[in-house]
C-alpha cells in the first residue's frame, strides 16, 4: 500500500478505549490506530494456538452487494463462481483489476435470505484497501446493483482451538451448525449478529460483525470466559505467517495475478473453462503456460530473521525477494514467503537471501508452516 499517515487520517477503531484499558500498545495500520500487542507477541500467539485469541478487526470494510444479477456482476470482475454459491457459504475470491493485477483479496458470503428472494452477498475486505475497493466496485457494478459500506459495524475474530466452545455459550448451537466456510446470523443480546467461520490464523475461528455501539458488550461477553485473551496485530502477522496465508500489501498486490501468487485456488473449473473475468486471457495462459514467478515459502537456517525487501539469489542471481518474514513461534525459527523465478520453485530448492550484507540460506518450502485446523465436515463448499 502506498497509504501514508499524510494521505489517510488517522481513525480510531470502536473499541479504541478498551483497548487501551487492557494495556494494548496502539500502533497506525491501514488508517487505524490498532492494537499491536498486549502482554507480548510470543505469549498471545501461543494463547491463539492453544486456546482462544480475541482479535479487533473492525478497520476492515463490511460491504453488501444486492441486486438481481448480482452474482453475474461480480464474476465480471472476480474470477470466483458465485453462481454457484449457496446461500450461507463463504468463498475466497480476488478482486481483479482490468489487466488481471489483484487489487484485494477478500470473503465473500451469500446471505441471500430465502430462495426466490433479491441476491445479496456479504463481501469483507481488507481495510487497508478498502476505500479503493468501494470506488472500483461503485465504477464497475451495473447500476442496477446496489453496493452498501456496513460503515455501522465492527467486526471481531474469535480464533483457536477453543474459539467454538467459547462461542458456543453465547450462541448455543453455532458450532454444530456451521463448517469452514459456512455463515449465518443471529440475534445476540438485541442486535444482529453475523457469524462466518474460517481463520485467517489456521486455526479455527469465526467472524462476528455486530453494530459498532454496541460492539464493546460482545468484547467483554467474550473475554469474561477464562479461554479467551485479546490478541495483537503482532501476533496475528506471526500466526497468518505460519499458515502460509498472505497478506495484501506485502504478499499480493497490483503486480502480480493470481497464479503468481499461489491463489489460483480461488479460480474454479467453470470460471477457467468460462473465462470472462477481469484479465482472464493473462490469468488463463498463465495456468496453461506457468507464471514466470510465483509466491512460495521459505524455510531459514538459523536464527536471524529475514525480512520483506531481502533479495533471493541462487548463486550470484538474484531470482527473488521476500515478501513476508519473521520468527514463527510454533515452528521455532524462522520462516518468509516471497517470490521467485519459475525455475526456482521447487520444495527442497536452495537458495539464499541477502540480510545487511550477508547471505542467509533459505530452502524453498511447502505452506503451510504449520497444519491448518480448519473444522471441516459435510459438504461445505
Amino acid at each position: 500500500m502506498s497509504e501514508t499517515e499524510d494521505q489517510v487520517e488517522t481513525q480510531m477503531l470502536p473499541l479504541d478505549g478498551w483497548h487501551r484499558a487492557r494495556g494494548a500498545r496502539m500502533v497506525p495500520f491501514a488508517g487505524y490506530e490498532m492494537p499491536i500487542q498486549y502482554e507480548g507477541i510470543m505469549a498471545e500467539h501461543e494463547w491463539a494456538r492453544t486456546h482462544a485469541g480475541l482479535f479487533d478487526v473492525s478497520h476492515m470494510g463490511q460491504l453488501i452487494v444486492e441486486g438481481d444479477g448480482a452474482a453475474e456482476a461480480l464474476e465480471a470482475i472476480m474470477p470466483g463462481d458465485f453462481s454457484a454459491l449457496k446461500p450461507g457459504r463463504i468463498r475466497y475470491s480476488l478482486l481483479l483489476a482490468e489487466d488481471g493485477g489483484i487489487l484485494d483479496d477478500l470473503m465473500v458470503t451469500n446471505v441471500t435470505e430465502s430462495e426466490g428472494a433479491t441476491p445479496r452477498y456479504y463481501v469483507v475486505v481488507n481495510g487497508a484497501t478498502k476505500w479503493d475497493d468501494i470506488g472500483f466496485l461503485r465504477e464497475h457494478l451495473p447500476d442496477e446493483i446496489t453496493l452498501n459500506h456496513l460503515d455501522d459495524r465492527g467486526l471481531l475474530a474469535l480464533q483457536g482451538p477453543e474459539a467454538a466452545a467459547v462461542l458456543d455459550t453465547l450462541v448455543p448451537g453455532v458450532a454444530d451448525e456451521l463448517s469452514f466456510m459456512q455463515g449465518t446470523s443471529r440475534e445476540w443480546n438485541g442486535a444482529p449478529l453475523g457469524i462466518g467461520r474460517g481463520g485467517y490464523t489456521g486455526e479455527d475461528g469465526f467472524e462476528l460483525s455486530y453494530p459498532a455501539d454496541k460492539l464493546e458488550d460482545l468484547a467483554n461477553a467474550l473475554v469474561a470466559d477464562e479461554r479467551v485473551r485479546p490478541i495483537g496485530l503482532g501476533a496475528r502477522d506471526s500466526l497468518r505467517l505460519e499458515a502460509g496465508l498472505p497478506l495484501y500489501g506485502h504478499d499480493l498486490d497490483e503486480s502480480v495475478d493470481p497464479v503468481e501468487g499461489s491463489a489460483a485456488f480461488a479460480i474454479s473449473k467453470a470460471r477457467r473453462e468460462q473465462g470472462g473475468f477481469h484479465g482472464a486471457e493473462r490469468i488463463l495462459a498463465a495456468l496453461a503456460n506457468g507464471p514466470a514467478k510465483k509466491l512460495v515459502g521459505f524455510s531459514v537456517e538459523g536464527r536471524m530473521p529475514v525480512r520483506e525487501g531481502a533479495p533471493v539469489f541462487a548463486g550470484t542471481e538474484e531470482v527473488g525477494r521476500v515478501t513476508s518474514g519473521g520468527f514463527a513461534p510454533t515452528v521455532g525459527a524462522p520462516i518468509a514467503m516471497g517470490y521467485v523465478a519459475a525455475a526456482y520453485t521447487a520444495p527442497g530448492t536452495a537458495l539464499e537471501a541477502e540480510v545487511r550484507g550477508k547471505r542467509v540460506p533459505l530452502t524453498v518450502a511447502q505452506m503451510p508452516f504449520v497444519p491448518h485446523r480448519y473444522h471441516r465436515k459435510g459438504a461445505a463448499k
